[in-house]
């Protein structure tokens, strides 16, 4: 994601399942959205509203406005614990189940930027979930959504968009001023994406794989901007290239695709790995938050690890400035109510746990709408981070006791999961609202009161810690 003046620029990492790809015929966007190590989010619900009066959505944060349909469909997403500098509001699902996820900071080249320079009030990050998500219908329709809105008003930014519904999954790239393309996901593929322009060959004449802005080619020719003899290769023309994507971004991608394809030898430093991969095995949830949550585990760049030449060489994919971390689930085997769940991990994802939310409900956990710039011992964003700032204190000794919590409350939430399911099932549509909100309840007591018996016991064992310790007779 990218930030106002006001706020650390940031970077995320992303991830898109198809439904052959899954182990379980879902298809799959997930994020990390990366900011600050100390900014709170929160997750609500927007219910449906039809309006008398026509709507109009201004920005606090760069001015950017545009009018709104009158119905506004109910939709999930996690905005900012302040709405002083915008609303932010990252990801969620909608009545229709189409889940977005916005964005992905990217970067576009300066002579593309000359042609095409951004528009200082253009719509950014900040406004994209909340002028975009409630008034589309399916993941296509998300994805022309955006487009017009970029080619009628130009973007402040260059950044990758996630979208889905229950039959496809699309990427989407901004670049430059008013230029973008979208790629579907093949159904039995996977893309990871780290703040690179990451969509390659576009075919123009494939429009149910592909879509961009109308004039793109001609923009392309016009200012002389393809550097390869042959083909349209979205990345070279608009993206970037060098020493900063070789650090922080490609070795992102890498470990992604080592982690789905252990079998291809590749290097983290190749700016040519492709954006789309067909994993070796069918993928769970359980393996885009294993993604999402990686820093480098068994290999030398890890930063918890041993190898003081190389565990800061690259940037990881999980890290302290990770606000929220996301999965959006879309199960089309299910009833429509029981479709979308919303995997939330607050804070940083490595040392957080994901708890699946159902999107069909009236009100989302008090626990999860709470939490100021300053700890607050009632915020789960809060009560996530005072438990991995306790680890960060003693990390190595207290690895093994809070991972162990960590397995033991995923398997235990998956089968909440599980039994919801088959509960909710058994009930009318307008009861099934109702239960599965009270199941989201349930869901977000059981990880909160985990994660404050860790804090008790990190707290209770690190008291024999501090530095003014002496070696003594136990008696005094």
């Amino acid at each position: 994601m990218q930030l106002n003046d006001q706020r650390r620029p940031s970077a995320c990492t992303s991830i898109l399942i198809g439904k052959k790809a899954s182990l379980d015929g879902s298809i799959m966007i997930g994020r990390n959205e990366d900011s600050k190590a100390s900014w709170p989010k929160h997750f609500v619900v927007h219910p449906h509203e039809d309006f008398k009066e026509d709507q109009q959505y201004v920005s606090k944060d760069n001015g950017f406005s545009t009018a709104l349909p009158k119905v506004r469909q109910r939709y999930t997403a996690t905005p900012e614990w302040t709405t002083k500098y915008g609303l932010f509001e990252e990801d969620g699902i909608n009545e229709h189940n189409v889940a977005m996820s916005a964005t992905e900071s990217a970067y576009s080249n300066d002579t593309v930027l000359a042609a095409d320079p951004f528009v200082p009030d253009g719509i950014q990050e900040e406004a994209m979930v909340t002028v975009v998500l409630p008034y589309v219908t399916t993941a296509r329709e998300g994805v022309a959504r955006l487009g017009q809105l970029l080619e009628e008003h130009g973007t402040t930014e260059s950044n990758g968009i996630l979208f889905a519904d229950e039959q496809e999954a699309w990427y989407m790239e901004t670049a430059a001023g008013h230029q973008w393309v979208a790629q579907r996901i093949p159904d039995d593929s996977y893309a990871v994406v780290a703040n690179q322009l990451a969509i390659q060959t576009i075919d123009f004449d494939d429009p149910d794989n592909f879509m961009f802005t109308a004039n793109l080619e001609n923009f392309v020719r016009d200012h002389q901007l393809n550097p390869d003899p042959d083909g349209f290769n979205f990345r070279h023309i608009f993206g970037t290239r060098g020493e900063s994507d070789e650090t922080y971004n490609t070795p992102r991608v890498w470990i992604g695709q080592k982690l789905f394809n252990p079998e291809i030898e590749q290097s983290p430093i190749d700016e040519e790995l492709p954006f789309i991969r067909q994993a070796s095995r069918l993928l769970s949830v359980n393996d885009a938050e294993d993604f999402l949550s990686n820093h480098y585990e068994g290999t030398p760049y890890d930063p918890t690890g041993n190898d003081t030449v190389n565990r800061h060489r690259f940037r990881p994919i999980s890290l302290a400035k990770t606000q929220e971390s996301h999965i959006l689930q879309l199960r089309p085997q299910m009833p429509k109510a029981l479709v979308g769940v919303q995997w939330l991990a607050m804070g940083v994802a490595a040392q957080s746990n994901y708890v699946p939310f159902y999107t069909a409900i009236t009100d989302t956990p008090t626990a999860y709408k709470r939490g100021q710039a300053t700890y607050t011992p009632t915020s789960a964003y809060w009560i996530y981070k005072l438990a991995s700032t306790l680890w960060d204190a003693h990390y190595r000794h207290f690895a093994k006791d809070y991972q162990q919590t960590r397995t033991n409350l995923r398997a235990q939430l998956g089968a909440l999961l599980a039994a919801s399911d088959v509960a909710a099932q058994k009930l009318s549509t307008t009861d099934q609202i109702a239960f599965l909100t009270t199941a989201n309840a349930k869901a977000a007591k059981t990880a909160l009161t985990a994660y404050q018996t860790l804090t008790s016991q990190l707290v209770t064992h690190s008291t024999d810690f501090s530095p003014l310790n002496f070696t003594t007779d136990d008696n005094l």
